[in-house]
């Protein structure tokens, strides 16, 4: 008898260094083949990149590592075929798996420019956002914290910054939190990129998503509008590329918010501005959007090219 359990581990965990336990988004499942082999099969809610750590209680009539990972992409598949010692005995095999958003280490372009996420001409200010978990639980601030708050006199729409798959979308929460300090119900969006990078933009207002999950978008497509999110009364969303760095996923099990630590690394991206053509931002500063060519081109396909052609 094959038994197992789940636990879903959320990207977002890592604003408040917590893990909290949530629908499950990633299933396994198993067949047994004729040959007694099993093959162990994933399903998915989203086609993004989840990083699967498979944590062997029992395992008889098979060999293997007892705790393996695996990189999962796409809404279905397989990841792990066991096959029988002994070919004329099935195998029985107990275990437990943990997932989280995102694939492990990836090799990624520090120096990668980015579009701001508004479109073309609009004017932004600029102020980089603190760390919850410091904030609010008296943790420590990772070294490599970078979150932006891109603001906007009137309400604008809010573009991609780099081409990449939509692979999570929150819609539901009213979009009006001026005057709050900090709320987790915020509708938010996450672009995965090809180098394995994830793009959260958060601050969205309800209601105005124009794409779908698992639509690959390009430098200046249209994702949603902002809102008036946060402290103050303007319009505006925060924006974070981050990558999966740690795929211990039992490290924060007995840890409280103080002291958990984030499964995540975060990048100082580059930005093209109409002021320069690569530049990291700096706080209180205002930028004007631009776009290149170049830059919005850089990671189409051939057949992306020719179609624009």
């Amino acid at each position: 008898m094959i038994k197992k359990s789940i636990i879903n581990l959320s990207i977002f965990s890592l604003l408040a260094l917590s893990v909290q336990a949530q629908e499950s988004k990633l299933k396994v499942s198993q067949t047994t083949n004729s040959d007694k082999s099993v093959r162990l099969n994933f399903e998915k809610t989203d086609p993004g990149t989840q990083t699967l750590v498979l944590n062997f209680r029992e395992i008889n009539n098979s060999s293997g590592s007892l705790t393996q990972s695996f990189t999962v992409s796409g809404y279905s598949g397989s990841f792990l075929t066991l096959n029988p010692t002994n070919k004329n005995q099935g195998i029985g095999l107990s275990y437990s798996y943990r997932y989280i958003r995102g694939k492990f280490n990836p090799k990624y372009d520090n120096a990668f420019v980015y579009l701001l996420p508004y479109e073309n001409d609009v004017q932004v200010k600029v102020s980089e956002s603190s760390f919850l978990g410091a904030t609010y639980f008296g943790s420590t601030t990772p070294e490599d914290w970078k979150v932006y708050r891109f603001y906007t006199k009137d309400e604008e729409n809010v573009t991609a910054a780099r081409k990449g798959v939509v692979v999570e979308i929150v819609d539901t929460f009213e979009s009006d939190n001026a005057g709050v300090a900090y709320t987790s119900k915020t509708n938010h969006l996450i672009i995965e990129h090809s180098d394995g990078t994830l793009a959260t933009y958060r601050g969205l207002k309800k209601g105005s998503f124009v794409v779908k999950l698992g639509q690959t978008v390009f430098p200046g497509t249209v994702l949603a509008k902002n809102s008036k999110y946060g402290s103050n009364d303007r319009y505006n969303i925060s924006f974070m590329v981050s990558y999966l760095k740690s795929k211990d996923l039992e490290a924060n099990s007995s840890q409280n918010n103080k002291t958990s630590k984030s499964y995540y690394g975060f990048i100082t991206p580059q930005f093209f501005t109409s002021e320069k053509p690569n530049v990291i931002l700096e706080a209180d500063a205002f930028y004007t959007v631009a776009q290149s060519k170049d830059i919005v081109q850089k990671e189409f396909t051939k057949k992306e090219l020719k179609n624009i052609k």
